[in-house]
C-alpha cells in the first residue's frame, strides 16, 4: 500500500508541474525516484497514464481521469493534515497559490513579504497563469483572479481597491501619430494586444462610452501574453497597449507613458482571492485571508493633537 500510495503522489506532482523535475523538487526525492514511483503504479494498474516526450508530459485519456479524483482528495489530505499540525501553534505548511499575472497589489514586494515575515513557517508555491484554472482539479489551496472571471461557486475575497483599465502610449509615439479622441479612432493607430493563445482570437479593448460597455476589436500590430513585453514594446514607440492602471503607474509617473483616452476608461471591483465555498478552511489559508483583510482596512484616524496655549 505504500508504494501505491508514493505512486500516486508522485503521479500528481507530475500532473500538477507538468514536468518530473519540479514534481521532484516539490516532493523533496530525486526525478529518477519520481518516474519510477509513476512507471510502478501504472505497471499496478495496468494502463498508461502519462504521455512522455523528451519536451513535455501530459497525463493520457485514463491519466486525467485519475488527477479528477485525486487532484481533490489530496487537497482535501493536505487540509486535514494542515489542520491538525496547527494544533502545535503558528500555521505551517505549503501554500499552493495561482495568480493572475496582472494582480500587482497582491504580487508585489510589501504582500508577499510581510505575510511571509509574519508566518515563517508557510512556504508559497505560487503560480503565474492567466489561463481559466481549476483549483480543485489541479491541487491549488486557492487562487486570485478578478472577480468578473470567478466562478459562483467559490468564495471570493478582495485583495486590491477598484481597479482602472487604460490605454497608454509612449509621447514619441503620440507626436508621430496624434493622440485618439475617441475608441474609434483607435483602427487608425499601431496596437500591442494582449492575447492567450490558447483561445482562437485576441482579446477585445474593453472601454465605456456614455455609460455603456464597448468593446474595440482592434487589428494589433503585436499580440502576446506577457504584460512585460507590451509595456518595454510601448515604452519604445511602438504603439498604444492597454491594462491595468496600477501597472503603468510607475511608467507614467516617469513620463514614459502618457494615457489617452481616460474619459472611457472603465473601472470595476478589482482582484479577489477565491477558494471552493465547500473546501474546509485551512489554517496556512486562513492566516492569508486574515492578512489580505488586515492590509486592505482603511488605518484608523490618529486624533489630532491639541495645541498649547499660551498663558
Amino acid at each position: 500500500m505504500k508504494t501505491e500510495i508514493a505512486g500516486l503522489l508522485s503521479f500528481v506532482a507530475v500532473v500538477e508541474e507538468g514536468s518530473f523535475r519540479r514534481a521532484a523538487e516539490r516532493l523533496g526525492v530525486t526525478s529518477s525516484a519520481v518516474s519510477q514511483s509513476v512507471a510502478r503504479i501504472e505497471e499496478h494498474l495496468g494502463v498508461q497514464l502519462l504521455h512522455r516526450t523528451t519536451r513535455s508530459v501530459v497525463p493520457t485519456e485514463a491519466g486525467e481521469q485519475l488527477q479528477r479524483t485525486l487532484g481533490p482528495l489530496f487537497a482535501e489530505i493536505r487540509s486535514t493534515l494542515d489542520a491538525a499540525g496547527a494544533l502545535r501553534g503558528r500555521p505551517a505548511g505549503t501554500l499552493r497559490l495561482t495568480v493572475s499575472s496582472i494582480a500587482e497589489s497582491f504580487l508585489s514586494e510589501s504582500t508577499l513579504q510581510g505575510f511571509l515575515a509574519r508566518y515563517p513557517e508557510i512556504r508559497l508555491e505560487l503560480s503565474i497563469d492567466d489561463r481559466d484554472v481549476d483549483i480543485v482539479s489541479e491541487g491549488f489551496d486557492a487562487g486570485v483572479r478578478l472577480g468578473e472571471v470567478i466562478d459562483e461557486d467559490m468564495v471570493a475575497v478582495s485583495v486590491s481597491r477598484r481597479q482602472r483599465q487604460i490605454v497608454v502610449g509612449a509621447p514619441c509615439y503620440l507626436e508621430r501619430h496624434g493622440v485618439p479622441q475617441h475608441p474609434r479612432d483607435l483602427h487608425r493607430h499601431s496596437c500591442i494586444g494582449w492575447r492567450r493563445f490558447d483561445l482562437p482570437a485576441a482579446y477585445r479593448w474593453e472601454l465605456v462610452d456614455r455609460g455603456k460597455d464597448i468593446a474595440v476589436p482592434v487589428k494589433s500590430r503585436v499580440e502576446t501574453n506577457d504584460m512585460g513585453v507590451m509595456i518595454r514594446l510601448a515604452r519604445a514607440g511602438v504603439g498604444l497597449t492597454i491594462g491595468m492602471e496600477e501597472t503603468f503607474a510607475p511608467y507614467v509617473a516617469r513620463g514614459e507613458l502618457v494615457p489617452v483616452l481616460e474619459a472611457f476608461a472603465p473601472s470595476f471591483p478589482g482582484f479577489f482571492l477565491y477558494y471552493p465555498r465547500r473546501a474546509r478552511l485551512s489554517p496556512k489559508l486562513q492566516a492569508l485571508l486574515d492578512y489580505v483583510r488586515e492590509q486592505r482596512r482603511p488605518a484608523a484616524p490618529q486624533p489630532a493633537k491639541r495645541r498649547k496655549t499660551r498663558r
